[in-house]
């Protein structure tokens, strides 16, 4: 094949050049604009909540709800070691302590271990969770590629202990559950918080991006307002607050409104896309296409494929510049955030799946412009390789 597939690029088939230039021409170009209501509002009736914020990045809006949640100097953060270290650094921006966590088979947190580490290490008071004496405070759950975490195990537990539940969903925009206790709500609309990103690799892209909502609309309202510099009185600048200049443009917002005209179509893209990939790899000995939860409409975000470690050593890297150069973008799961330089120092609690999987997962080309031709030549070209270094 003589073009280069890629992992995942944004997709601007529609209204996106006609809304920026439009923005463009009504002067408001930075953080006030009618798209930038325009977008937290077409978010909050698709998300089917009151109130939606948006700001610079998915970052932004981590960080704005550990602030919201109460979370500071000293306090435990459990979060998870698999995963991007975006969903972790706002802990430390708080000087916040994290806990690091193992994944289930989703690659989400596992609420067994969750409530393990609850039993076994801490102490509840009757108010407040302690561990080591210090308070646990909030619980970071990441719905890690699309997939969905076990929200209502979660939960249980989180309501037990009092603690805050912030639901990065920077990947998972219109996952949502079919079945069960929370059926038909959306990623980030079931926990405190709920955190979105619009990163230029995500379902849809504001170039750079996010928006956060919360059970409480007024809350969401005291979000905004601290993400414009916690502003009481626009005319003398009168600041009441700690405030961040975390707010989106108008010109990103432009974009993102031509995006969600469009999310519904991706999201379908994703998942026939996803379905093609499951019959070119069913009964592959040498790597298995990994699945989503079920009860859950997933908007299959990412694709991973397990490969053998039984049967293939050969390092992801190498296993990535093989299929560079046939043309394909492929890249590995994160490197685990408890063994980065700034965190190999903090706590983790059972970590089993996640080193696991860590070693054994590859990311292949999801993006919604991907044909079905280029579909079956990634799958002949990453079986041909895996098969090749099996027999090798």
């Amino acid at each position: 094949m003589g073009k280069f597939i890629p992992l995942s690029i944004p997709n601007f088939e529609g209204n996106e050049k006609k809304y920026v230039v439009d923005a463009i021409a009504s002067t408001y170009v930075s953080t006030v604009g009618g798209y930038v209501s325009k977008l937290e509002k077409e978010l909050a009736v698709f998300l089917n909540v009151k109130n939606v914020a948006v700001c610079q990045s998915g970052t932004c809006a981590l960080h704005l709800s550990l602030i919201e949640a109460g979370v500071g100097p000293g306090d435990i953060v459990i979060v998870p070691s698999l995963t991007f270290i975006a969903a972790i650094n706002p802990v430390k921006y708080q000087f916040a302590t994290p806990v690091f966590m193992d994944c289930d088979d989703s690659f989400c947190m596992d609420p067994i271990k969750l409530k393990s580490f609850c039993e076994e290490k801490c102490r509840w008071d009757g108010v407040a969770l302690k561990h080591n004496g210090v308070i646990v405070k909030a619980i970071v759950v990441v719905h890690v590629f699309g997939n969905m975490a076990d929200m209502e195990s979660i939960m249980d537990i989180a309501e037990q202990y009092n603690l805050k539940v912030i639901e990065d969903a920077t990947e998972a925009l219109g996952t949502k559950y079919t079945r069960g206790k929370y059926q038909d709500k959306y990623a980030g609309t079931i926990g405190d918080f709920g955190c979105y990103s619009f990163n230029g690799n995500k379902i849809i892209t504001t170039g750079g991006g996010g928006a956060v909502t919360a059970n409480d609309p007024a809350v969401v309202d005291h979000l905004r307002f601290l993400s414009t510099q916690a502003k009481t009185d626009p005319h003398y600048y009168i600041h009441d607050e700690i405030g961040y200049n975390y707010r989106m443009t108008n010109l990103q917002a432009a974009l993102g409104v031509a995006q969600m005209e469009e999310l519904p179509e991706f999201i379908r893209r994703k998942q026939q896309n996803y379905e093609r990939y499951k019959n070119l790899f069913d009964g592959f000995d040498y790597g298995t296409l990994m699945p989503f939860r079920e009860g859950t409409s997933s908007n299959k975000w990412f694709y991973s494929i397990k490969i053998k470690r039984s049967c293939i050593t050969t390092s992801m890297r190498e296993i990535i510049l093989a299929l560079h150069d046939r043309g394909i973008e492929t890249r590995a799961i994160w490197g685990l955030i408890n063994e980065q330089k700034p965190y190999e120092d903090e706590e983790i609690y059972k970590l089993e799946k996640a080193p696991y999987y860590a070693s054994r997962i590859l990311n292949i080309p999801s993006t919604t412009q991907i044909t079905e031709e280029e579909i079956k030549y990634v799958a002949e070209e990453v079986k041909r390789l895996l098969r090749s270094l099996a027999d090798g």
